[in-house]
């Protein structure tokens, strides 16, 4: 089944509101005859602003995080309505840094993934194993068992998966296509088992992981591979525009 690549940005703790309007302008001017859905999660104090900005063209914009409750004491934290009401469309839950810096747990996770499915937020999942539980061969089981625990009581209808395996953000390190085509054939394989083959075929599976404009469209040639979820190479909006324009399927 042919899926529409999918480019998302994550722009991490980078770009103040004037960048973000300057990014999303010249993106949208370069990309308007784009075939893949471009996605950049700006931080939140520039969401409004970027998108704002996008209004003219086809890009989407999200956030990095969320909290699961609908409001509340929670000092530092921001809900499901308030990225709404600032032109969020999706949102980007799991990623390791959540996992491995604050802590989050799968069920921690799969509260935000019900809330996001209840509200209009599309949820980008992210699982990834360590560099460890690879060497240890435990990449399965640990995807596995993210999936299962992220995902419970939860149908994945409308969801978007995003393979990052730890050992390869940021470090420059990135798993060959083959080796991350397998993985990916692992997860679809798992969602067909629990959930059948025709959402299977239609669920979207992205990798991340030192993603650049010199190794995206090999990547994302595989036919399990979805596009990619990209962290450092889409803050240039040059090196963006780049990819955009190789991911052809």
């Amino acid at each position: 089944m042919k899926r529409k690549l999918i480019l998302v940005g994550n722009w991490k703790m980078h770009k103040t509101r004037g960048e973000t309007k300057a990014f999303v302008h010249e993106l949208t001017e370069q990309t308007r005859d784009a075939s893949c859905h471009i996605f950049i999660a700006p931080p939140f104090t520039a969401l409004a602003a970027a998108a704002s900005s996008a209004q003219a063209g086809q890009i989407v914009i999200g956030a990095q995080n969320m909290h699961d409750a609908e409001r509340g004491a929670f000092t530092g934290e921001i809900s499901v309505e308030m990225l709404e009401e600032a032109g969020a469309r999706f949102v980007i839950l799991g990623h390791s840094e959540r996992r491995h810096i604050f802590h989050e747990t799968n069920a921690f996770i799969n509260r935000k993934v019900r809330r996001a499915l209840e509200s209009r937020l599309q949820p980008i999942l992210c699982i990834g194993e360590t560099a460890e539980e690879r060497e240890e061969g435990e990449t399965e089981e640990v995807l596995r068992n993210q999936l299962e625990e992220c995902l419970q009581e939860v149908s994945p209808e409308g969801i978007i998966i995003a393979y990052e395996p730890v050992w390869a953000i940021g470090t420059g390190k990135v798993a060959t296509p083959e080796g991350a085509q397998e993985t990916h054939r692992f997860c679809r394989s798992w969602f067909e088992k629990k959930f059948g083959k025709e959402l299977a075929n239609k669920l979207p599976i992205l990798y991340g992981g030192s993603v650049k404009p010199d190794n995206i469209a090999e990547l994302c040639a595989k036919p399990d591979i979805d596009g990619a979820l990209v962290g450092g190479a889409a803050l240039d909006v040059n090196s963006f525009v780049q990819m955009v324009k190789r991911l052809e399927r």
